[in-house]
């Protein structure tokens, strides 16, 4: 009856019946149908129609299974109708997920995306982000539920690292006194215990490299100095400052995961009050003071230190001279960040609570001791605020409705992740599963999964944009009105009990986390202002506003801002960070970095910093704030711009569309 049919491409290829037959009979099996008779007889219903319909004009595909579905109904085959209907479009997701695919081959083969700041241009890199691409159009289309799957390609969540879903964890505070003290493989032969610091410090850099190969988030080593300490008692001042320099040097220069990127680092110090402990955290801030090679700004490691009272926080503490360092380091390299253990949050715990560069938190375990090392995030998923906000049209109890459902999904889509990482086997990650870096993999053999180790990490789910999701509500953000701020405390605080209430539910350790929003901040307003149009003071700019922050075109006072989000940090026990953003190095204005630091900690923060720009030219190695396009002192264009992204530190060469729009829309933060 019929020769040809158009192919989706615009080919035209001989037609073929007995492939109509071939899709009705399978959609009935799907059903429980064996009778291919029917299936045979359809097909004739099919052909008369497709015949009266195009009278002899070529037809394709599409119109096709249009008829199909159009026959199998009238039929009253209804239940058929409906598994080719979900057959068709499962088809169509994975056909147009294919050509997705290619589109993100041909960008990554010209340079790799900037999702992630520190990852390189490198050859190795755009493999890993072409196998990344094809990862994502996997899990999206074959291994995800339809609503997780359907919820992150509409931007209601963003399932973080995809790409990674099936393949392995997230973060993890390494045990690093345990594996210095026993040795330990990293798959070609047995690393005796090191004797001396320089030996130590170079086997904690592949440590972190290791680990950060089975990974796909950032490695922390949760006490350092402590952890360090013995193996410095013994040397001097000389040899511990090289030592910590040769770590400051490797961190900013060996790679990981195929080459692409250095390793995501964290160190947590400055409580220890050994001599040895005090000599550690000396010379690593010291190292870092002078800079790389030529006195760049170094990148890695995010050095974070510890702030406990009686400890160093006051004058008279055994350690308070290395807090007066740290200020002075950080006025000068934007590193260290500070952790208060004092919070009321941390302070539960003793001195059991370190930090992650990007904000990242563990505690409360349920499911074994709470301890911070040996223990990291599974992994998370970010809920777009935002996008609730407009939903609810100013009605706040349908916005708590949303917000409701959006958590429940999250909630079941971390769980469907974990039963996925929970099959993986301890082979799948040799170094951190297999020499017992996770709490709970001590004994498990190569074949054994994962889960009992598992078990002790967390699930968070985030949260983005509440500037925007008040303004969408109120017609104001969190700056602007007290009102505004108290609904923002009471909507926070609402996804805490939530959350509290699925630890219960599954016996896991969920969390809730305030997201850094790295790549995710300009996708979503992508996705809102498509679907919702702009809308002012919600989807005008480019980006939502980072996690619980005040928005940084905002005009306000660090003291101010600091009082605002601090009472945001005990609900997002995953993981919290604020800033206070400057014109320029405090170097001259120590007293007032102390002054910021202590209000922080009486404003019950967990994780703070401050922000400034860190320009240097690599013509004539000037440093200082570099606004012009070229160096006033030689006119090189060559500049080396660091800024501090979501928690870890970057060259600005390296930020995304979105998050460029964001730092060229920070203001500075008056001091009073």
């Amino acid at each position: 009856m019929f020769k040809v049919i158009r192919k989706r491409d615009g080919r035209e290829v001989p037609f073929d019946e007995t492939k109509i037959t071939d899709a009705i009979f399978k959609a009935a099996r799907a059903v429980g149908g064996e009778d291919r008779q029917t299936a045979m007889e359809l097909t004739i219903e099919v052909l008369k129609m497709l015949k009266k319909k195009y009278n002899g004009q070529v037809f394709g595909v599409e119109d096709v299974q249009d008829v199909v579905e159009k026959v199998l109904i009238e039929a009253g085959h209804a239940r058929t109708a409906k598994a080719y209907i979900l057959y068709r479009d499962k088809r169509t997701r994975i056909r147009e997920a294919k050509g997705d695919l290619m589109d993100a081959v041909e960008e990554i083969l010209a340079e790799t995306n900037r999702e992630n700041a520190n990852v390189g241009n490198s050859p190795s890199a755009k493999m890993l982000q072409i196998a990344s691409a094809a990862s994502k159009k996997y899990y999206l289309t074959r291994l995800l539920d339809e609503d997780f799957s359907g919820a992150h390609m509409r931007g209601d969540i963003h399932i973080h690292d995809l790409d990674w879903y099936a393949k392995t964890l997230n973060c993890l505070q390494i045990p690093l006194d345990r594996l210095l003290t026993e040795g330990f493989n990293t798959g070609h032969g047995y690393i005796r215990p090191p004797r001396r610091p320089t030996s130590a410090t170079a086997l904690a850099a592949i440590i972190l490299q290791s680990s950060q190969n089975d990974m796909f988030g950032g490695q922390s080593f949760p006490f350092f100095d402590r952890q360090m300490a013995p193996f410095v008692e013994n040397a001097d001042e000389n040899e511990t400052y090289q030592a910590m320099e040769a770590l400051v040097y490797n961190l900013n220069s060996m790679h990981s995961r195929a080459g692409s990127q250095v390793p995501f680092s964290s160190i947590n110090l400055g409580t220890d009050t050994s001599e040895a402990g005090r000599k550690v955290t000396r010379n690593l801030l010291l190292a870092y003071e002078a800079g790389l090679g030529r006195g760049e700004n170094p990148i890695f490691p995010n050095i974070i230190f510890r702030l406990k009272k009686g400890v160093n926080f006051e004058p008279g503490d055994p350690n308070y001279d290395l807090f007066q360092l740290a200020i002075r380091v950080a006025s000068k390299r934007l590193n260290p960040s500070f952790a208060f253990m004092d919070s009321s949050f941390n302070s539960p715990y003793g001195d059991q609570v370190a930090y992650m560069g990007c904000r990242s938190r563990v505690m409360a375990n349920r499911r074994g001791p709470e301890v911070t090392p040996g223990r990291g995030n599974l992994s998370f998923t970010t809920i777009n605020l935002p996008r609730l906000g407009i939903k609810a049209e100013r009605n706040i109890k349908r916005f708590y409705e949303l917000l409701a459902e959006v958590m429940e999904l999250a909630i079941r889509q971390l769980y469907h992740r974990f039963r996925v990482q929970a099959r993986l086997r301890v082979k799948d990650m040799p170094f951190v599963m297999g020499q017992g870096l996770y709490l709970g993999s001590e004994g498990l053999k190569e074949e054994d999964c994962i889960e009992p180790a598992i078990v002790n990490g967390t699930l968070a789910v985030g949260f983005i944009g509440l500037a925007e999701a008040l303004v969408a509500l109120t017609g104001q953000h969190h700056g602007q009105s007290e009102e505004s701020q108290a609904l923002g405390q009471e909507i926070v605080a609402f996804m805490r009990r939530r959350i509290d209430e699925a630890c219960e539910e599954y016996n896991l350790n969920y969390t809730l986390l305030a997201t850094p929003a790295e790549g995710l901040s300009g996708r979503f307003v992508h996705l809102d202002r498509r679907e919702f149009g702009i809308i002012p003071g919600v989807t005008d700019r480019e980006y939502y506003t980072n996690s619980f922050h005040i928005p940084v075109y905002y005009p306000i006072s660090s003291f101010e801002k600091i009082s605002l989000e601090g009472p945001y940090h005990k609900y997002c026990n995953a993981g919290h960070i604020s800033y206070v953003e400057m014109a320029s190095p405090p170097v001259h204005n120590l007293e007032a970095v102390e002054a910021i630091i202590r209000h922080m900690a009486a404003c019950d923060m967990g994780y703070a910093a401050i922000n400034f720009p860190v320009d240097f030219c690599t013509g004539c190695n000037l440093t200082g704030v570099i606004n012009e396009s070229t160096c006033p002192r030689c006119g090189s264009a060559a500049i080396r711009r660091v800024r501090r992204i979501t928690g870890y530190l970057s060259t600005v060469d390296r930020f995304n569309d979105s998050k460029v729009a964001e730092l060229n829309d920070r203001l500075p933060h008056s001091l009073r």
